[in-house]
Formats: C-alpha cells, structure tokens, sequence
C-alpha cells in the first residue's frame, strides 16, 4: 500500500501549470473578448429634430425640440452646444455630429453644424424670423 507522502508528482505538476498558464493567456488573445457595446454620447440630433427650428425661437422651444443643451458656457450665455459622438465597438469614431445655436434678446437667431447636411443648416438660418415654427407638441409625446 502506498501512503501519499504529500509530494506532487513532476509531470502533474508540469500539466498543472500549462494548464494554468493556458486559461490566464487565453484572456489575452485578440480573438476571444468579451462583448463590449457601442458608446453614444451627449444629445442623439438628427435632421427630422432639427428641420423643427426656425428663426425667432424662444430658448424654452428649442430646448423642446432639441433638448437640454450639452454644454452651457457662463461666458456665452447666448450660445447653446449640442454635441453627439458615437464609437464603435473597434474603437474607432463611427461618428460625431455638432450643433451650435445663438440666441440675440432670448431668440434663436443662427444654428451652426457639423455632420448635417449643408442644406439643412442653411434653410434653417435662411427660415423667416417669426414665421410660425413647424408643430413640435406632437412630436415630445413617446419619447
């Protein structure tokens, strides 16, 4: 009868610690990660929500239709910053889409962007002052 003498065998210990080594770098191997998601940042803009401004806006109705601004400068207290960034899963920038819009006496008075078509930007800065802004109260409900 052989008594375990509380000495491990060379090569169980040898398997052992392959096996050990195998499972710790096998969390480092480019083709086996876990499931990371897409990370979308500030206010999701997109052309129907912005088609909705027109010129002579108050701040309460843009801040309806666009929603709360991303970035509110104490400096600038007539400018109003939407930014939206989405990455992808690789890491790159899928993309980034930027809105500024400037009041003058609590009115919009100019929208600047980026990553919108030009033509939308320019037909909103183009809209009559005063013209009556297209129907938004619709527009809030299910969101």
């Amino acid at each position: 009868m052989t008594v375990f003498s509380g000495r491990v065998p060379a090569r169980l210990a040898l398997a052992a610690c392959l096996a050990l080594s195998a499972i710790t770098l096998g969390g480092c191997s480019p083709w086996w990660r876990a499931y990371r998601i897409d990370v979308q940042q500030g206010n999701n803009l997109d052309s129907t929500a912005l088609s909705r401004l027109k010129l002579g806006m108050t701040r309460d109705q843009v801040r309806f239709v666009l929603g709360t601004p991303l970035v509110t400068d104490v400096f600038h207290v007539d400018r109003w910053d939407y930014v939206y960034r989405r990455e992808r899963v690789a890491g790159a920038t899928a993309e980034t889409r930027r809105i500024a819009v400037f009041f003058k006496a609590d009115r919009l008075d100019l929208v600047e962007g980026e990553g919108f078509p030009e033509d939308l930007i320019t037909r909103i800065n183009a809209s009559p002052e005063g013209s009556s802004p297209a129907p938004v109260a619709a527009a809030g409900v299910g969101r």
